[in-house]
């Protein structure tokens, strides 16, 4: 199935920066009509007049994991809109360090972000979303969660539960003919790092040679015009990915080792 963007009712999270508001360009360009929603009012003007679109986007101050905004995020669609043709997930946290050190509020604001918003997001968007025009929730997950990562404990774990969600209501929304799509990125050279709850790990990542926002933006759209499943973004995450597929125990060696040596004390 071909999925016709122009004129789409999309509602995004995360629209604020990184690959949010390199998405909200794209849509805009293929000419989507878009509700962007982030808890940054001033990147969120600011995305909103730059755009080129039919209409000027709606802007949603929200903080996902409340839920009087869940609710608000809602109301506006019904009242703007009367329907909803596509729920975007693509607010996300994460923290980089070891799990032995990390805390308890960490992992729990972590799942709240990644995972148990956008499931709500989702749960409520259902009776929009049946009176929408070929309709489609996609979930930006990532490639930790296919293949967790050290010291990216509680972001795998999230993204994995993002997954897991996103699998389960493939088959219960078939009734209700709304697409579930699934976006897997590898590393991206976003704004994740400046936002990350803890930057500890020891390995070091470099973020810049990521695939740029707008790279990841133009694969989720051309994904969602062609209503692809399962959508894997990056040639270190399909190589990753396929090296885990085959040689799962490799993989656990070779990661173990690395860590190993990282943690050792002099």
């Amino acid at each position: 199935m071909a999925r016709d963007l122009k004129g789409k009712r999309i509602v995004l999270t995360g629209a604020s920066g990184g690959i949010g508001a390199a998405l909200a360009k794209k849509l805009a360009q293929a000419g989507s009509r878009l509700m962007l929603v982030s808890r940054s009012v001033h990147k969120l003007d600011q995305l909103a007049e730059s755009l080129s679109a039919i209409e000027r986007p709606l802007v949603t101050v929200a903080d996902i994991t409340k839920e009087e905004d869940l609710s608000g995020i809602i109301e506006r669609v019904r009242s703007e809109w009367g329907a909803l043709d596509v729920l975007i997930n693509n607010a996300g946290i994460g923290s980089w360090a070891h799990f032995a050190n990390s805390e308890e509020h960490i992992l729990r604001q972590i799942m709240d972000v990644n995972f148990f918003a956008p499931a709500e997001l989702i749960r409520r968007s259902v009776p929009l979303l049946t009176a929408g025009n070929q309709p489609a929730v996609v979930n930006v997950s990532s490639m930790c969660g296919r293949r967790a990562m050290p010291a990216w404990t509680e972001y795998s774990a999230s993204k994995y539960a993002l997954c897991g969600l996103t699998e389960a209501l493939r088959g219960e929304f078939a009734r209700f003919d709304i697409d579930v799509l699934l976006v897997v990125p590898g590393l991206t050279n976003s704004e994740l790092p400046s936002h990350l709850l803890k930057s500890e790990g020891r390995y070091q990542l470099d973020f810049s040679h990521g695939m740029a926002p707008d790279e990841v933006a133009a694969g989720i759209v051309r994904g969602l015009t062609r209503n692809v499943t399962e959508n894997v973004l990056g040639s270190d995450a399909r190589w990753m990915l396929r090296v885990n597929r085959w040689f799962p125990r490799l993989v656990d060696y070779l990661v173990a080792r690395r860590v190993t040596k990282l943690y050792q004390t002099s």
